[in-house]
């Protein structure tokens, strides 16, 4: 009877330790959606495999000038990718987190990145700041053929070539936590949306 009281014990003990730490996850991602974010810096940009600061002086993406980005538009696979270094800074009292979330990267209402980032974030209050490296992947072949979305996309480019006096690129993040509930996952309701502004000045080392 002992031995069934204990096993009895140990379950509810298991289930309010799993309730506590719901609770906390909860509480941890939302107030990540209270923090301020800000792009510090973007690097290791390459367009097609080439150093996008390539770019800088390349009108309209001259193909004559850049056999390699010709060779990936005929084969329609453009690889983009980038390190967006994103720091998140925590304003409020409480701790902020998350294990991980789910992401979407919008330019000019066009969808440029998706993916999912699995590491854990911690952000300390009264003003901590932690720095996340998101890396994005994608293929860039529809933005450069789209023409609703060619001249937002080139735009861009020159900002991350850091290319002087291009005009900002609006970006949208989406981000949306995923909470761990015993061995499943579920996702948190709504996205924390971020817009900010991608210059020529967020090159990293320029």
């Amino acid at each position: 009877m002992k031995k069934i009281s204990l096993f009895i014990l140990g379950i509810a003990l298991t289930g309010l330790f799993q309730q506590c730490a719901v609770s906390r996850q909860i509480s941890e991602a939302k107030t990540l959606g209270d923090c301020k974010y800000a792009i510090a810096s973007a690097d290791n940009i390459t367009l097609a495999g080439i150093d996008v600061r390539q770019f800088r002086n390349m009108q309209d993406f001259d193909l004559a000038k850049s056999p390699r980005l010709a060779l990936a538009l005929l084969s329609q696979d453009v690889p983009l990718n980038l390190r967006l270094n994103l720091d998140v800074t925590n304003p409020t009292k409480q701790q902020a987190g998350i294990n991980q979330f789910e992401y979407k990267v919008f330019l000019s209402e066009n969808e440029v990145f998706t993916g999912f980032w699995d590491q854990r974030i911690d952000v300390q209050p009264n003003g901590g700041t932690t720095r996340v490296p998101m890396q994005l992947s994608t293929n860039a072949y529809r933005l450069l053929t789209d023409a609703k979305a060619r001249d937002a996309f080139v735009n861009m480019v020159e900002n991350l070539s850091g290319k002087a006096g291009s005009q900002p690129s609006k970006l949208t993040i989406k981000l949306r936590p995923t909470l761990g509930i015993g061995n499943s996952q579920i996702n948190y309701p709504g996205y924390i949306t971020i817009e900010k502004e991608v210059t020529a000045k967020m090159l990293a080392g320029e």
